[in-house]
């Protein structure tokens, strides 16, 4: 589990993911538009981390609506955004 999580922190893409979901929650065409991706992308890196529990859903009508679902990995992400922005 260790080294999936440390692999799902690895790509560019999750890692956006991931901080946008720490503000709040997001539908996947709402990640796509903020992000500048493919919905087709987005869909599949969120299955990757809902996976591994570090995103959950709720359905509301057709849409869903993902945020996070794993505070010690948000952490962790922070620490290493943080790590990564010191001088």
């Amino acid at each position: 589990m260790v080294s999936q999580t440390f692999k799902a922190l690895s790509d560019a893409t999750r890692i956006r993911i991931l901080h946008l979901l720490s503000q709040r929650e997001y539908s996947v065409n709402d990640i796509a538009e903020e992000l500048s991706l493919l919905q087709t992308t987005v869909s599949h890196q969120l299955r990757f981390l809902k996976n591994l529990r570090l995103v959950k859903f709720r359905r509301a009508g057709t849409t869903l609506y993902y945020s996070t679902d794993d505070q010690h990995v948000m952490d962790l992400l922070k620490q290493a955004i943080i790590h990564a922005c010191h001088d």
